[in-house]
């Protein structure tokens, strides 16, 4: 308050000193002034001023620690009848649903990167984001200042969890060592701002920004990119460890093909699974217990990735002999890329025994690439929430909201309204699988399709002892089936009654 006074006093001052004082005198006293308030605005700066506050010296200062949410409040939950844009209105994180709090059902987490990283840019065109806290540079002083505003965010918001890629949080270095130490930096700051409740989610390193990953990481073809890439994620590891991170993710972006004719695809999956196996032997030397995951992309940035869906994912770790070390993280826009739903996706990872995580977030069902959008469908959070009952939760996993804000969209309360309509629809699928289990006329259309093996001779070929030459015996006494009706259009109507 004192240091605007000022400011405005000079303000004043320098207009009557130019119109009146046109003598060398007068600029000499013009001079003088300028330097005071100068000189004690910089004491006067309040360590607390608003983020938006560029032009003050406290938003230099790494150390700084204003507000950069000014005006949002903690966010509650209000229920459904609420108008209030930045309240919940189906998310109650206390309430018991199923035997659990809905917060240990759902364990959100925000994603660094498209929170905070995010410019809204896209090939067409330039970043349309600007926000308040940006310096406009790439420094660790900025960088520490976008920590700053995460955890406020976090806080706000009400949740307990965050997930990152290494260079996301901190700027790359000239050199591996560089980058190493910038990462330390800000890592040592996320670590005080956690406190004791806070954690990663997972944490991740980034292998497919950099033109030295052009042809992959651990599917480069230059070995020398093959060590840069298990020295990074060695590093990464280590620092989502030390910041008590449940998970750690692969995505290969890079890792797959352009084109065979110049690919030796045999060798590339065998390098792959020699530095997951690296990966596993690191995690283990240095007491990490998260769970490692992969997850599944068909295709974007590469024309083909080797782990393209939960299927072929699930089958090369199991030809590798990783199956016991690894589980999945499901993204639903990554499934409908791959022809599939999110629901089948998640289903296929269960049943396999390897659902991980989920990264909640949806495609645009007219466009063909990954659009990373907020969830919003309510229909398709039920069917994502019945794989996750049916699972008995997704703990160490979450919900991470690996979804950004429309190019469009550029108010930073933009940020807290699109969180809050993800948490809202996630939460909102879990009251509809209630109502789907109390009602049970959905799990009873499933069990009555199925009834005929609920027979001795039905148990007898589950157990694996329907050899085909009983079964041919019992066809000619049975003679030509009676196929029943599997009422689809009555499933999908008992499903749609919840919503």
């Amino acid at each position: 308050m004192i240091n605007d006074q000022l400011v405005g006093l000079f303000c004043i001052l320098q207009r009557y000193l130019h119109e009146t004082m046109k003598m060398k005198a007068g600029r000499i006293l013009l001079l003088v002034l300028c330097l005071n308030v100068v000189t004690f605005g910089v004491i006067a700066v309040p360590q607390t001023c608003p983020a938006s506050d560029l032009e003050s010296g406290c938003s230099d200062s790494e150390e700084w620690k204003g507000e950069y949410f000014p005006g949002i409040p903690k966010i509650k939950y209000e229920g459904p009848s609420s108008k209030n844009p930045l309240s919940f209105k189906w998310y109650n994180a206390e309430e018991e649903i199923l035997g659990k709090k809905m917060k240990d059902w759902l364990r959100f987490s925000v994603a660094f990167w498209h929170t905070f990283r995010g410019t809204g840019g896209d090939p067409f065109g330039a970043p349309t984001k600007n926000w308040p806290w940006e310096d406009g540079t790439n420094s660790v002083a900025m960088a520490k200042r976008r920590m700053r505003a995460n955890f406020e965010f976090i806080n706000k918001l009400g949740v307990d969890r965050w997930c990152f890629h290494d260079r996301d949080i901190a700027p790359d270095g000239e050199t591996l060592e560089e980058s190493n130490k910038n990462l330390d930096e800000v890592v040592a700051l996320a670590k005080e701002l956690q406190g004791s409740k806070i954690r990663p989610l997972w944490g991740t390193a980034q292998l497919f920004l950099h033109p030295r990953y052009m042809h992959g990481g651990a599917t480069s073809p230059e070995v020398g990119v093959y060590a840069y890439a298990a020295a990074q994620v060695k590093k990464a590891i280590e620092v989502t460890h030390y910041l008590g991170g449940e998970n750690y993710v692969f995505w290969g972006g890079r890792e797959g093909y352009q084109s065979l004719l110049n690919t030796d695809m045999g060798r590339e999956l065998d390098h792959l699974a020699r530095f997951l196996e690296a990966a596993v032997a690191y995690k283990k030397k240095i007491g990490y217990n998260g769970t490692l995951l992969i997850e599944p992309k068909p295709q974007e940035p590469t024309k083909h990735q080797y782990d393209w869906d939960a299927a072929t994912s699930a089958n090369f770790l199991r030809k590798y002999g990783l199956i016991g070390e690894f589980k999945l993280n499901i993204e639903c826009n990554h499934a409908t890329l791959s022809g599939h739903s999110c629901h089948h996706e998640l289903e296929t990872a269960r049943l396999n025994g390897l659902l991980g995580n989920i990264d909640a977030n949806t495609g645009d069902p007219q466009t063909g690439w990954d659009t990373d959008q907020f969830l919003t469908d309510i229909a398709e959070a039920t069917l994502v929430m019945l794989t996750v009952v049916k699972n008995g939760g997704i703990a160490p996993g979450g919900f991470n909201f690996d979804a950004k804000l429309r190019r469009e969209s550029t108010d930073v309360e933009d940020l807290f309204i699109a969180h809050i309509s993800g948490m809202d629809t996630m939460a909102r699928g879990l009251r509809n699988v209630v109502k789907l289990i109390e009602d049970g006329s959905l799990d009873e259309l499933v069990r009555k399709r199925y009834e005929s093996f609920d027979t001795e001779i039905g148990a007898h070929i589950e157990a694996g002892k329907g050899d085909f030459e009983y079964l041919e015996k019992k066809a000619i006494e049975w003679g030509e089936p009676k196929v029943p009706s599997a009422k689809q259009e009555l499933a999908e109507m008992l499903f749609q009654s919840v919503l």
